[in-house]
């Protein structure tokens, strides 16, 4: 296994390893998105623009099986900002937590975990973040495509010190499997505490 990392404008030399690792692997539930390239570039773009985003990958060989990337939230979109905005929240001090993903094959052997602890660590070692956030699509219990043995990631994330927090919601956009048009989808937030690390690193 090789493992990268790259910051700002510099993940745009994996764009293209990005959006495909993003398609496969969001075309299953819970997410069921219906991706192109030219959709994941054009999203991407926004961590090119954030000189503070993360990006940390794995590759067997030459295929990246596995990516994560973070972004402080006041540089992403404002449908991701405005739950925190509107609640009154200093979003200058919460780094948000974009995907987390890796192939099928690949998964139980504790990259989820190193996913998180690279975020984490870049978060903090700015000195001056105070949380981290991400969010989760919500799908109906009784949702037709929802496979009878699936587990949601909500135990992982409350282990990682994260919680489900209500008060946080928003509306994001994607199409559907054999859909051709974006519909809204809800989104709830979870939240932990990242106290700044004491030693800082430079960057």
């Amino acid at each position: 296994m090789q493992y990268i990392t790259k910051t700002g404008q510099a993940i745009e030399q994996v764009f293209d390893d990005l959006a495909q690792l993003r398609i496969r692997v969001f075309r299953d539930f819970p997410y069921l998105y219906e991706g192109s390239i030219a959709y994941e570039k054009e999203y991407l773009k926004t961590y090119t623009q954030a000189e503070r985003s993360f990006l940390f990958a794995v590759y067997d060989q030459d295929r990246m099986i596995g990516a994560t990337t973070c972004i402080p939230l006041e540089n992403e979109m404002p449908e991701v900002r405005e739950p925190f905005e509107q609640a009154g929240m200093d979003v200058s001090r919460i780094f948000y937590f974009g995907e987390s993903i890796l192939l099928p094959e690949y998964r139980g052997h504790g990259l989820g975990h190193r996913f998180f602890d690279e975020r984490e660590a870049h978060a903090q070692s700015y000195g001056t973040f105070e949380m981290a956030c991400f969010c989760s699509v919500v799908r109906p219990e009784d949702y037709p495509a929802r496979p009878a043995d699936y587990r949601p990631h909500d135990v992982f994330w409350k282990k990682r010190g994260y919680h489900q927090e209500p008060a946080l919601q928003s509306k994001m956009e994607w199409p559907d499997l054999g859909e051709t048009e974006s519909t809204a989808k809800s989104m709830i937030y979870w939240i932990k505490p990242i106290p700044p690390t004491s030693k800082l690193v430079s960057h």
